[in-house]
């Protein structure tokens, strides 16, 4: 007994010193890791905007700035009427555009059809069909934050980006304008996103606030916004707001902005990885496991060691753009299940 304890100790004492070496190694890694994604993605920014603005000047360049023109009919149109415009541009089409997108996905998870599309389900054996009672559910308590909770935040945000400047202002930001501040608020969300989130997966908070949105360990869009009140305004709600006010956005930015948090959540949530789509399989194993993957980039998880297990799974190897039609669960399936 004293020579395995003797052994024990001497093993213990050896992976303490390997874990302290590699450390500050990985902690390095990491960084390098996290500084080369996010200065491809500015590389990468910066190169698709210059393409796309010269083919935007190109194709609208025959009959005038189109959108500016566009801008400027509709905001003569709600000339002293600002308040109501900038409702309409960050409350009814992001509106429109969470329910267009979870009406397309419930029409599948409600009626299985088409049915080529159930071959794309990340967890194949969940939802089949969907619970419809706790689907209703789910729906009352999203149409709940959206109306009761939302509704009142974003006047308040309309008061704070009137105070700072006119969000609903005459000149629309410039192409590259606009993309440097979508990127800008990727950023914002990412970080209060992750901290926010980690924080209500703390034990004295997450049995009264955050298990309510892991009722579905196997999501579905709509409850991308299926949370506690609280949790919607700190960890939904303020994520995405923040970046708009403090570079004190355009209200077209805005919208635009909110438009496609929605529905990248909405596909981060939908529990199907489809051909050319943003790849669910990241939050997807967050629902699954709990303490993975908290963040919307990734970045931050890499960063903390967070996505340590993920990494280690089939998930993380079809965490990628679906190319093709054959589903990612077929071409890198799981592993067989040993016999008992």
């Amino acid at each position: 007994m004293t020579v395995d304890k003797a052994t024990n100790n001497r093993k213990a004492a050896a992976m303490s010193g390997s874990a302290k070496q590699e450390g500050p190694s990985c902690l390095w890694d990491s960084i390098t890791k996290a500084a080369f994604v996010m200065g491809s993605g500015i590389l990468l920014l910066a190169a698709f905007g210059n393409s796309l603005t010269w083919h935007l000047q190109r194709f609208w360049g025959a009959s005038g700035d189109f959108w500016q023109n566009l801008w400027t009919r509709l905001y003569l149109q709600y000339e002293g009427q600002h308040a109501v415009l900038f409702y309409l541009g960050t409350m009814l089409a992001p509106l429109l555009a969470f329910w267009i997108t979870n009406g397309l996905f419930l029409l599948v998870d409600v009626t299985g059809r088409p049915s080529f599309i159930t071959r794309y389900r990340v967890q194949a054996d969940k939802n089949s069909p969907v619970d419809q009672q706790k689907l209703w559910h789910a729906i009352r308590q999203v149409v709940f934050n959206q109306v009761v909770v939302s509704g009142p935040m974003v006047v308040g945000v309309y008061y704070l980006m009137t105070w700072r400047g006119d969000p609903c202002g005459p000149q629309l930001p410039t192409f590259h304008r606009g993309l440097m501040e979508l990127a800008l608020c990727s950023v914002v969300e990412e970080l209060l996103f992750y901290y926010s989130h980690r924080l209500f997966h703390h034990p004295a908070l997450y049995k009264h606030i955050h298990k309510q949105h892991h009722e579905w360990t196997a999501p579905i869009g709509v409850v991308s916004i299926y949370a506690h009140p609280l949790e919607h305004v700190l960890s939904n709600m303020l994520p995405a707001v923040s970046g708009p006010v403090l570079l004190g956005s355009h209200l077209v930015t805005t919208s635009l902005w909110y438009c496609l948090a929605l529905v990248s959540t909405t596909i981060s949530h939908c529990g199907y990885h489809l051909p050319f789509l943003p790849s669910p399989e990241f939050h997807d194993f967050h629902h699954l496991k709990f303490n993975q993957c908290f963040g919307v980039l990734g970045v931050l998880d890499r960063l903390h060691g967070t996505d340590g297990k993920f990494r280690e799974t089939k998930q993380y190897e079809r965490h990628a753009l679906l190319t093709n039609l054959t589903p990612l669960s077929e071409s890198i399936p799981d592993p067989p299940k040993k016999l008992q």
